[in-house]
């Protein structure tokens, strides 16, 4: 399996850190956070990852070159303008292949493993989904107990910004132009091809420099246990 890291963004919500420095390249726990991602994935045995860049990405590829010193074969789609998730997505379709690829943010922390999700099993993506935090308290979609998603329904969960997903889900998309990954989701959803996998483990969306620092700190506690 080959796995995608969304590492394109602005990080305008950080942007005291974020100015100079792309929002992967900032360290928390030591590293990086991308870096952390790449490791998760090494010891997962995901090694083929392709990263997007925009925004700063010179500076990405500079820092992780190739990937032969995390053990793994790292390849960049770059995006002269920032495509959005979706797009981002589509036009990285030609380094990713036909089959299921790992998806997961740059910008989240989140302590689950490739194997937790399974299979797809005829799904266009599955989606992992957890509480949602203090900042988002009303969710984005119903996971009903069939693991099917929904766009209403109760309880609420958040995307966590990590996925199992199939090419299919974006492939229909111009190539090379911005578009959300929402209306893909919600095209899955109506053809009953997307489901959720809920996640109880540590997840953290590293939005501001408050997170940033929360999370730096959860961290150094786990480190002196």
């Amino acid at each position: 399996m080959k796995a995608m890291i969304l590492a394109a963004g602005r990080g305008s919500r950080m942007r005291e850190l974020t100015d100079h420095c792309p929002k992967p390249l900032i360290k928390v726990g030591g590293h990086a956070l991308i870096e952390h991602h790449i490791e998760r994935l090494r010891m997962a045995g995901i090694t083929d990852i392709v990263i997007n860049v925009s925004y700063l990405g010179e500076q990405i590829m500079t820092a992780l070159g190739d990937g032969a010193r995390y053990g793994v074969r790292l390849r960049y789609s770059v995006e002269t303008t920032a495509l959005e998730t979706g797009g981002g997505i589509r036009h990285a379709l030609p380094l990713l292949g036909d089959d299921p690829f790992w998806l997961v943010n740059a910008d989240v922390w989140c302590d689950i493993t490739p194997n937790s999700l399974g299979s797809l099993d005829g799904d266009m993506a599955r989606l992992v989904m957890v509480d949602p935090p203090e900042h988002h308290r009303q969710g984005d979609f119903h996971l009903d107990d069939a693991g099917r998603l929904h766009e209403q329904g109760v309880p609420r969960l958040v995307y966590a910004g990590v996925a199992l997903m199939h090419p299919s889900l974006v492939a229909d998309l111009a190539d090379d132009t911005a578009c959300p990954l929402k209306p893909c989701l919600v095209n899955a959803m109506q053809q009953h091809k997307l489901g959720g996998y809920y996640h109880k483990g540590q997840w953290s969306d590293i939005g501001t420099p408050e997170r940033l620092a929360l999370l730096e700190q959860q961290l150094s506690y786990q480190n002196m246990d």
